[in-house]
């Protein structure tokens, strides 16, 4: 289906023009793109994920409380939601995923950095939803144009879509200035068509101790980030024990993108060509608002106040 999108089609033309290949040549790399992005989504995979996680958590953690519920079942009926969650630590899209799934809602597809695409475990987080995407497009219009469609795909068929507009995790606990990149795709690709309405729903997860905290600690004061490997992996599976008290999963107030770009769509069409880049960015600051504004305060985090000031 990708690589029959018109968008795609015409890559795969300039990307044989420009370098001098067949046709299929070209194709064949938009195909292996498009492989090396897609989630194989298995419901097998992620009921398998459902049962090891109920054990994970009990051996993490305290307990994990959940608010404001409510808003997914008031939004959820005929509406596409995009989950933008903040972004502390792995864990995070993993317990998004299992609360979902928990609750009777669809556990969403979820954009993960190439740098997870490890052996093994790359295989099951596609199986569980995720799909990947490089740091960087620069110098790959046609890996752009694969992936481009591959996300609009995504929201044309109303499948529910997570991503970090963060960019990364915060090492220090506080929201990190937004990454529009994902957004601005989201925007382009709702503006291009959109078959229902299109609503973000902002989660704040908040932890009273991150499984990554000495790793942090270590990044603050100077030393080089971690890369994930497989063997990073199988070192932190040490730190199974519950030491890492409770976990706040917060839904935040929903932001409808329709009624967003309604408000910030110039009054003549042609007035301002660039209103979406402009519109992107003004929702990218409201959703980070949002995020902050869901935040739950934990006595972790007042003692942790109290000794810093």
């Amino acid at each position: 289906t990708l690589l029959a999108a018109p968008t795609v089609r015409q890559a795969i033309a300039d990307e044989a023009e420009k370098h001098g290949i067949q046709p299929d040549e070209a194709k064949q790399r938009a195909r292996r793109f498009a492989l090396e992005i897609a989630s194989d989504y298995s419901y097998g995979a992620v009921r398998a994920l459902e049962l090891f996680l109920s054990w994970l958590w009990t051996r993490l953690y305290d307990g994990i409380e959940t608010h404001n519920l409510d808003v997914l079942t008031r939004i959820a009926p005929g509406q596409g939601i995009v989950y933008v969650p903040a972004h502390r630590s792995h864990i995070d899209y993993l317990l998004l995923s299992y609360l979902l799934h928990d609750n009777g809602f669809t556990p969403p597809h979820i954009a993960a950095g190439a740098n997870l695409n490890l052996p093994l475990v790359g295989r099951l987080l596609r199986h569980s939803g995720a799909f990947f995407l490089r740091r960087s497009f620069k110098g790959e219009p046609l890996y752009a144009a694969v992936f481009h469609e591959y996300l609009h795909l995504i929201l044309t068929r109303g499948f529910p879509l997570e991503y970090f507009i963060e960019g990364g995790r915060s090492r220090s606990g506080r929201t990190l200035n937004p990454k529009a990149g994902m957004l601005a795709m989201t925007v382009r690709s709702f503006i291009r068509e959109h078959t229902r309405p299109l609503v973000f729903v902002p989660v704040y997860i908040g932890y009273e101790k991150v499984m990554e905290g000495r790793t942090y600690v270590r990044e603050l004061a100077g030393k080089p980030k971690q890369k994930e490997s497989l063997w990073v992996l199988l070192k932190s599976a040490r730190q199974i024990k519950r030491v890492f008290g409770k976990v706040h999963v917060n839904f935040g107030e929903p932001l409808s993108l329709a009624d967003f770009l309604e408000r910030h769509r110039p009054a003549v069409a042609q007035a301002d060509d660039d209103w979406p880049r402009q519109a992107t960015h003004s929702a990218a600051s409201e959703l980070a608002k949002r995020l902050n504004e869901a935040a739950v305060i934990n006595p972790v985090n007042l003692i942790a106040l109290t000794l810093l000031s």
